[in-house]
C-alpha cells in the first residue's frame, strides 16, 4: 500500500519509440498495429504492482503485438513521469486516501483508465500466536508489558510510502511517542517479519493487503478505531492525458482490466514461490474468460 522506497531503485524516465506487428483479435491474420507508440508502463516494486503490471505487460505485448517499456522507481517520480507523459500508464494509485498527497499535485494532468482491484487495505500486523487479549487494537499498543516486547519498534517500509506518511500520523494519533517507526523497505520489512516469526518473537509491522505474505504467513491487522490508516481503498490506473490517443487499444485494454483480491493474492504468493514469469503464466491459463474479457474477446 503499498511500495514506497528504497535508495537502490532508479528513476528511469524516459521514452522510447518502436514500430511492432499484431494481430486482429479474433484472427490468426498478421497486420500492422495502428498503435506503434512502445508502451511505457511504471511500477514501484512492491509485489502487487509488480505483478499486475508485468501481467498487462505481457498481454500487451503478446496480444496487442507492441512494445512494452518497464520503469521501476519510486512512488513521486511515477506520479510525475505519467503526469508530464514520460510514463504512459501507472497500475497502483491506491486512493482515496493512501496516495491521496501525489494524485492531488497531478489530478488535472493525467486520466484515470479504470480500477484494478478493489478492497485494498494497509493497517499494521502482528502474528496470529501473539494472544488477542494481550494486542487487539492499536491502542493496545501503549500497555508497557506490550512496549516491553515489542522493543518499541513498529517496523515499517520506504519513506515514500503512503502507508509510511499514515502510519507516522498513527503513531502521533494514538501518542505512540515511546515507538519508533523503522523506516526500511518493503524487503527490510518482510526480513524482519521472518525473522521474527522463526523464533516465534513478538513485532508489529505496516503492512497491505494484497499482499502474498498473508498465504505465507498466518498474521493478523490490529483494529484501527481512529482510522489513522484509512479504510478500505481502490488501486486505480492512472495514464498520461494523450496516451489514449496515442494507444487506443492498449488503453482500452487496461480499462478492462480487473483482478479479484483472492485471485492477485494467490498469484502473488506463486510468483514468491517460483518466479513473477511463471505466476503470470499460471493466471493465464487458469482465468482464460477474464483475459479474453479484458482484451474484449468473446468467451
Amino acid at each position: 500500500m503499498f511500495k514506497t522506497l528504497s535508495s537502490t531503485r532508479r528513476a528511469a524516465l524516459g521514452g522510447a519509440i518502436g514500430f511492432a506487428a499484431a494481430l486482429l483479435f479474433g484472427s490468426a491474420t498478421p497486420t500492422i498495429a495502428q498503435d506503434a507508440k512502445t508502451v511505457k508502463l511504471g511500477f514501484a516494486p512492491w509485489s502487487d504492482a509488480e505483478f499486475v503490471t508485468k501481467l498487462a505487460a505481457k498481454l500487451i505485448k503478446e496480444k496487442l503485438g507492441q512494445n512494452v517499456k518497464l520503469v521501476q522507481t519510486d512512488v513521486a517520480p511515477l506520479y510525475q513521469g505519467v503526469s508530464r507523459g514520460d510514463i504512459d500508464a501507472m497500475m497502483m494509485a491506491w486512493l482515496p486516501a493512501t496516495h491521496a498527497d501525489y494524485f492531488a499535485k497531478v489530478k488535472d494532468k493525467v486520466e484515470t483508465l479504470g480500477t484494478v482491484y478493489e478492497g485494498a487495505k494497509l493497517g499494521w500486523v502482528v502474528p496470529a500466536y501473539i494472544p488477542e487479549g494481550e494486542i487487539a487494537s492499536i491502542e493496545d499498543l501503549k500497555k508497557p508489558e506490550v512496549q516491553k516486547k515489542l522493543s518499541n519498534t513498529i517496523q515499517g517500509i520506504d519513506p515514500g510510502a503512503g502507508l509510511t506518511r499514515l502510519s507516522q500520523q498513527a503513531v502521533k494519533d494514538y501518542e505512540l511517542d515511546q515507538y519508533k517507526l523503522q523506516i526500511s523497505s518493503e524487503a527490510g520489512m518482510l526480513t524482519t517479519v521472518d525473522r521474527a516469526i522463526r523464533g516465534e518473537k513478538w513485532f508489529v509491522a505496516t503492512s497491505w493487503s494484497p499482499h502474498w505474505m498473508f498465504g505465507k504467513y498466518k498474521l493478523r491487522y490490529l483494529t484501527d478505531p481512529k482510522e489513522s490508516l484509512g479504510q478500505a481503498e481502490h488501486v486505480d490506473i492512472l495514464a498520461s492525458k494523450t496516451f489514449r490517443e496515442e494507444n487506443p487499444k492498449a488503453a482500452e485494454f487496461l480499462s478492462r482490466m480487473k483482478l479479484p483480491l483472492n485471485d492477485l493474492e494467490a498469484a502473488m504468493f506463486t510468483a514468491q514461490e517460483s518466479s513473477y514469469e511463471t505466476a503470470i503464466e499460471k493466471y493465464i491459463k487458469d482465468h482464460p474468460d477474464q483475459v479474453k474479457a479484458w482484451l474484449g474477446e468473446q468467451s
